[in-house]
């Protein structure tokens, strides 16, 4: 089975391309900071991610999302990954954990994911949202700790550059539906 990281900064579209991901009969794994703020804003808490767990608890989704996920078919898509998390920790000025360290060692080691990430572009614009919480020039600063983050680790991006969603689906497609190496 093949596991492909697609990701980006906020408001990219990668949620736009997951869903053709999905209609297409690929296997997506949801990612998980998103649910982990929504969860705390659901129990009234504003700004989960000024919380010093909050990393963590986004590691630990990741994990569990990834460990959980099916087995069926021969390529899965997640949204995001623990080096996203890494990208994340540094743009919010904090180091990353023992947590996280130890999580990036674990998908490296046993090469949970593929080397190729397929990394969304953005569009030029970012919607501030509950969850998402950025202004664009910000946005542009978090992409590229972000490529920072990935090459840090050792992957190799595959860009998926900012335009007509039928030319980044095609663009996606084409690395996923590639036949087993």
């Amino acid at each position: 089975m093949r596991r492909y990281v697609l990701t980006g900064t906020p408001d990219a579209g990668q949620t736009s391309i997951l869903r053709w991901v999905a209609d297409h009969g690929h296997e997506v794994v949801e990612e998980a900071a998103t649910a982990v703020i929504a969860r705390a804003q659901a129990q009234r808490e504003g700004e989960p991610w000024t919380r010093a767990s909050f990393i963590d608890e986004v590691v630990e989704l990741q994990k569990q999302r990834q460990l959980g996920a099916s087995t069926a078919g021969p390529v899965h898509v997640f949204d995001r990954s623990p080096v996203c998390t890494h990208a994340l920790a540094t743009y919010l000025g904090r180091s990353a954990s023992r947590a996280l360290m130890a999580e990036i060692r674990r998908i490296t080691v046993e090469e949970i994911y593929e080397r190729q990430v397929l990394f969304v572009r953005n569009l030029g614009f970012c919607e501030p949202t509950n969850a998402r919480r950025i202004s664009c020039q910000e946005s542009l600063v978090f992409e590229t700790i972000h490529a920072q983050s990935y090459r840090a680790f050792g992957f190799e991006l595959i860009d998926i550059p900012a335009g007509a969603l039928a030319n980044r689906v095609a663009a996606v497609s084409s690395v996923i539906s590639r036949p087993d190496a």
